[in-house]
């Protein structure tokens, strides 16, 4: 007989681990409610159409095809087979499992442009698949908790994913964290600071390896990508400016007009306007959004700056961030991002609906369980819901039982009522290995005095209550 097992890179969760789980779902939707988002969901298969060339090509590579159904090779042929497998797959798969939530969101949104109002704010819990090399931290699946907002350039947005990241991770207890952010035009300002040499995609899926490889790692698959390696110099002088956050972007923006990079303009919003104030940090776009995120965190009553950091070496490798990118880390445990996003300017393009901006981010449920595992941060251990149950001795007295378990459940009391007519000891045992905090004794001498016994597991300590007064006894606990 073959021995039963799961793919690698999924888990199994049993009770408690599900209830914890559960306790982490609902602190995000809580904190995503809090700030207007509302649910969405979206299939759990999408056409492949959808989600390739959404990610880069690695990402690509990480799709989990599906198989079309019936005869799926009927029309491979020879030449297919032997072109490879670009000319093999639109063949035999149309559909795959979708790698994240905001393409799926980005698809919505242009399918229903007509039934929304704009800006539309949604968040969306469900699970995700990459074919991934597991590791610690890193599944084939695992549930992402999105929220995103399209069609406002609005700033506001990005300071808010700030205030939302933080939020929910105080509010699960974890308190030593660092909220990184940086800017796709900060990344494209310095790509030009190189000189333009070699290719823009490939600095920052490099870049995006830095805490992963290195240094010398990304040093050198640059000087494989064709980057000289007094470039790579030139590029580690920018990545490393230090100091504070605002200190950061001053020494940067030295760095590019040193440099001769030419100011690539502001977004407009509605207050330059009406202000007619003069743009700061000489019109490089990364930096003065940057700038502006930090005065919005400002202004409403932020105080962890000291968990917030600027990091130009921030790139994010999804290939359809536009401005501003996130990244949060747990520091007193080795793991990897639990939280990352990013603004996207034109993702329902692709899917006939341009010049639509949005922004959101994303936790990574697995991930943030692991981390409050390590750290022993979990309060919520019962394996079971069940706060009652109710023993009986044969199937008299269970029967006799039926009106009480009915009446506790109507008053919200989750119970049970052992099914088997067994020893008592073997009814007490069960309680005790599922968690449940009280025992109920209903026994012929229970039953024909109208009362019953009340254990309580963790003490031992009995009493006796009046069949009648039971349920307001327990509700009034």
């Amino acid at each position: 007989m073959q021995k039963p097992s799961i793919p690698k890179g999924t888990r199994d969760f049993g009770p408690a681990q599900v209830a914890r789980r559960q306790h982490i779902f609902n602190v995000i939707r809580r904190t995503f409610e809090s700030f207007g988002y509302a649910p969405l969901e979206t299939p759990t298969l999408e056409n492949l159409s959808v989600l390739t060339g959404k990610y880069g090509d690695e990402g690509d590579q990480l799709l989990f095809k599906v198989l079309n159904s019936g005869d799926f090779a009927k029309d491979v042929t020879a030449d297919d087979l032997a072109t490879g497998s670009k000319a093999l797959l639109p063949k035999v798969a149309e559909k795959g499992l979708r790698y994240d939530l905001t393409v799926p969101f980005a698809r919505y949104v242009a399918m229903n442009r007509g039934t929304l109002t704009f800006p539309f704010k949604r968040y969306q819990m469900q699970p995700v698949w990459r074919a991934d090399r597991p590791q610690r931290g890193r599944y084939r699946e695992f549930y992402q908790c999105d929220a995103d907002v399209v069609g406002t350039d609005s700033l506001l947005c990005e300071a808010e994913i700030v205030l939302m990241m933080a939020q929910v991770l105080g509010g699960l207890g974890l308190h030593d964290f660092t909220i990184k952010i940086n800017h796709r035009g900060v990344l494209r300002n310095i790509y030009q600071a190189l000189g333009g040499e070699g290719r823009e995609t490939d600095l920052f899926v490099a870049i995006d390896k830095l805490d992963k490889i290195g240094r010398d790692g990304v040093s050198k698959e640059l000087l494989e990508r064709g980057f000289s390696a007094p470039t790579i110099d030139t590029l580690f002088e920018l990545l490393t400016v230090e100091g504070t956050y605002e200190e950061k972007l001053q020494r940067l923006l030295a760095g590019f007009v040193t440099a001769g990079v030419e100011p690539d303009g502001v977004r407009p919003t509605t207050a330059d306007v009406e202000a007619d104030s003069p743009e700061p940090l000489a019109n490089y776009l990364g930096l003065t959004e940057l700038a502006e995120v930090l005065d919005i965190l400002h202004a409403s009553g932020f105080r962890q700056f000291d968990r917030l950091e600027f990091d130009p070496t921030l790139a994010r490798g999804l290939s359809y961030y536009t401005g501003c990118i996130f990244e949060v880390k747990i520091n007193n445990v080795q793991m990897g991002s639990v939280s990352g996003g990013g603004r996207y300017d034109n993702l329902t393009g692709s899917f006939g609906l341009p010049g639509v901006s949005g922004v959101g981010f994303s936790f990574g449920v697995d991930r943030l369980y692991d981390c409050l595992e390590a750290l022993d941060l979990f309060t919520v251990t019962g394996e079971t819901p069940t706060r009652c149950l109710i023993t009986h001795f044969d199937v008299a007295s269970g029967r006799a039982a039926l009106p009480l378990l009915a009446e506790l459940r109507a008053a919200g009391i989750p119970s049970e009522l052992y099914p088997d007519a067994s020893k008592l000891q073997k009814q007490f045992k069960y309680a005790d290995a599922k968690g449940i905090p009280l025992v109920i004794i209903m026994g012929p001498e229970e039953a024909a005095a109208g009362v019953v016994k009340i254990k309580i597991m963790q003490t031992g300590v009995e009493r006796v209550l009046p069949l009648g007064e039971v349920v307001a006894a327990l509700t009034a606990e």
